[in-house]
């Protein structure tokens, strides 16, 4: 069960993001709301390992939604 889109990574290599097996509805129902949507943004939580994936690259977004940590108040910018 997918409940939050935290994870969100981009994959920096087409080549490497169409040997992902495609994600799933409620994946591409999470990444609607990820911060910072690319042509090849996956959930990391998604994306299994494997030895084809060997020299993958991978970015975060610069922001991120709906963050949130137990008891930690954030402080004002």
């Amino acid at each position: 069960m997918l409940l939050q889109a935290l994870c969100h990574l981009i994959v920096m290599d087409v080549n490497y993001y169409n040997k992902l097996e495609d994600p799933a509805d409620e994946e591409n129902d999470m990444l609607d709301l990820a911060f910072g949507l690319t042509e090849t943004s996956r959930l990391g939580c998604q994306v299994i390992a494997k030895p084809e994936l060997d020299g993958i690259r991978l970015a975060l977004p610069v922001a991120t939604r709906n963050f949130a940590v137990d008891g930690y108040v954030p402080k004002p910018h």
